[in-house]
């Protein structure tokens, strides 16, 4: 007898640890759907799934804590909204699997699907409001549900709802057409079963006491540890669906999630459920040694995760023959700096150097297409961007003369200042073997300059350093504007390879709500918004030249391609038409205020793109914050978006 009492403790100790761990790994797979795109309806119909387990098993978490008799029934009854609508979710998620591979539903499955998320609300006020599909029965001090009159409709609508919803996925394993989506439709196709029957209430099949006896209690402790693992299995097919980006990232994700979210969860719930019982550890009680355990067991495990993630994602992800490429793509997302980065770098070179010189200002001045912009400063006598304006043939003669790769300091003397020029290791003038960048300034102590020798090797340093630092900002500057300019003309997305994964489909009708995006890449460019937004982005930044303008897939629009005879057959000249057409009808009646509230959206598209200026430029001739222009040219790019897709489809109507 008592060995048996303690395998029955070690058992309901076992069913609390698992039923509390599929509660978080249910709960964090939920949580991981409804953040990684709901826009989906693939992720949306499995979250109902996901959420029926976590109401289900939720219930069984708190009746194991031994709340009074009346609040433990209200709580059986209550875990019937998961269980009566986990039939239904798992119909609609396999109708949302077949229109995935191109089969609309033409309106019979999503009646079907209503009515029987019809039936199960009324299942769920039958179990809760009354004793004809469930009665409370004890045996004990034991409560459990047993089955009512009700129960049988309640079976044949269970069998009837999952049948389908396995028929319907098998029909869409049939459609597709490569090896890998058909391995993840097989993998749906095995543990879509799996949450169904792991929360079906075989309990109320039982009699009074048996779901409490060991071999009760071994069955359920062996369903949880099935529904847990293919809880797990089933979020990796599922978050394939409606990604965007490549496998690649979706399962990195997936991993970083796992490992990080529900598996830190687990191990804490674990030193909590066995070490809060202990009456001894280390020589103190369970309860005050519990919170250090659980604190470690986290800090390492980060730890661990930390050290191993990138073994494992080699191992488990990477193809061998991508190593070499990713690792430098990662090697640059490491060594890249903001520009933010480079003038805090800046700002601490000229402060530097306004200690050892003993000086007050000193300021750094880049020649950005051709004109002076004043990069960084320290101190009170900088120049202002008049004076930069005025004299900016001046400075660039001066320093096109002086500028070389010395071993000396070569200073100038410029109204109140000391400069030093800057160059470029990168780029190489012809006549004086360095390119000149802008130059390093500071302020004059003396008509003529005095530098000791120490002085002047200091100050070598810092004006070395200060023209890496530049240089490197040019450098990331022209990185930013190629990858802004680039990555929205890439073609290929997760959305676009599923259009070649499955057998062709239908159409779906007008009652569907669906419609199966046409082949063409013009068509998929003009039905998403998101991406058709991102492509005048683009294009605007770089109106006049660049890849965002010159590689840009609005050349496919049929309103540039009627535009090109009139722009000498030239596809980039007739997109810039179309684009400053666009940006034109923006433009209100009357004339021009800037800072009138109604003429924001076209001042700011003009005076940005149009005029090239920068944003403090902009920002301060419409009297805006930086933040508050920002904010402002997302909502002009997108007027400016709307009205290129209203042109085009003005065009397709005539």
């Amino acid at each position: 007898m008592e060995i048996e009492s303690l395998l029955k403790a070690f058992l309901d100790l076992s069913n609390e640890t698992l039923t509390a761990a599929a509660v978080i790994i249910a709960a964090s797979l939920l949580l991981y759907n409804l953040t990684r795109n709901l826009r989906d309806r693939v992720a949306r119909t499995s979250s109902i799934v996901l959420a029926c387990v976590t109401i289900t098993y939720v219930c069984d978490v708190f009746v194991s804590l031994q709340p009074s008799a009346g609040v433990f029934e209200a709580v059986l009854r209550l875990q019937w909204i998961g269980i009566a609508l986990m039939p239904a979710g798992m119909f609609h998620l396999s109708d949302a699997l077949l229109a995935t591979t191109g089969l609309p539903s033409r309106g019979r499955r999503r009646r079907v699907s209503r009515i029987l998320y019809a039936i199960g609300a009324v299942f769920i006020a039958a179990a809760a409001f009354t004793d004809i599909l469930v009665y409370p029965a004890r045996s004990g001090q034991e409560i459990g549900l047993r089955a009512g009159p009700m129960f049988p409709v309640y079976l044949l609508y269970f069998v009837l709802a999952v049948g389908t919803a396995l028929v319907n996925v098998q029909r869409a394993r049939q459609r597709c057409l490569t090896r890998d989506t058909r391995r993840r439709m097989a993998y749906l196709q095995f543990a879509l079963i799996t949450p169904a029957l792991g929360i079906f209430p075989f309990s109320a099949l039982f009699t009074p006491g048996q779901e409490f006896s060991l071999v009760g209690l071994a069955l359920v402790n062996l369903a949880n540890v099935v529904v847990i693992l293919m809880l797990l299995f089933l979020a990796y097919p599922l978050s394939f669906f409606g990604s965007r980006v490549p496998d690649r990232v979706v399962k990195t994700e997936l991993l970083r999630f796992v490992l990080r979210g529900p598996a830190t969860g687990l191990l804490a719930l674990a030193v909590i459920i066995f070490t809060a019982p202990a009456t001894r550890i280390l020589g103190l009680p369970g309860q005050s040694f519990m919170p250090f355990a659980v604190v470690a067991i986290v800090l390492l495990w980060q730890w661990l995760v930390h050290l191993t993630l990138p073994w494992l994602e080699k191992r488990l992800i990477y193809p061998n023959e991508d190593d070499e490429r990713l690792s430098r793509i990662q090697s640059l997302s490491e060594q890249i700096l903001t520009r933010s980065d480079l003038i805090q770098l800046l700002d601490a070179i000229l402060a530097a150097s306004c200690d050892y010189l003993q000086v007050n200002t000193a300021f750094i001045v880049a020649f950005t297409d051709g004109q002076p912009e004043l990069i960084s400063a320290v101190g009170p006598a900088r120049p202002g961007d008049a004076l930069l304006q005025d004299e900016a043939e001046i400075l660039r003669e001066m320093l096109e003369t002086n500028a070389h790769d010395s071993a000396d300091v070569t200073l100038l003397n410029w109204h109140a200042f000391w400069l030093v020029p800057l160059f470029s290791k990168r780029g190489i003038n012809a006549n004086t073997g360095s390119a000149s960048i802008g130059f390093l300034a500071v302020q004059a102590r003396a008509p003529q300059v005095d530098l000791t020798p120490d002085e002047r090797r200091a100050f070598r340093t810092f004006a070395r350093r200060a023209a890496r630092a530049l240089d490197d900002l040019n450098l990331q500057t022209e990185i930013y504007a190629a990858l802004e300019g680039l990555l929205p003309q890439i073609n290929i997305t997760r959305t676009r390879a599923a259009e070649v994964e499955y057998r062709p489909g239908r159409s779906a009708n007008a009652h569907s709500g669906l419609a199966v995006p046409e082949n063409g890449s013009e068509n998929d460019l003009f039905n998403e918004r998101e991406l058709f937004i991102e492509q005048v982005r683009a294009a605007l930044r770089h109106y006049w030249g660049g890849p965002g303008l010159t590689h840009s897939r609005l050349m496919e629009l049929n309103i540039v391609r009627s535009a090109l005879p009139e722009n000498d057959n030239n596809a980039v000249r007739a997109l810039r038409a179309v684009l400053t057409a666009a940006i034109e009808k923006q433009r209100p009646e009357g004339d021009r205020k800037l800072l009138s509230p109604e003429w924001t959206i076209y001042n700011i598209l003009h005076l940005r793109f149009i005029e090239r200026l920068k944003v403090r430029e902009v920002a301060a001739r419409l009297a805006l914050s930086e933040p508050d222009l920002f904010r402002k040219q997302r909502v002009a790019i997108d007027a400016v978006a709307d009205t290129i897709m209203e042109m085009e489809r003005a065009y397709k109507s005539t």
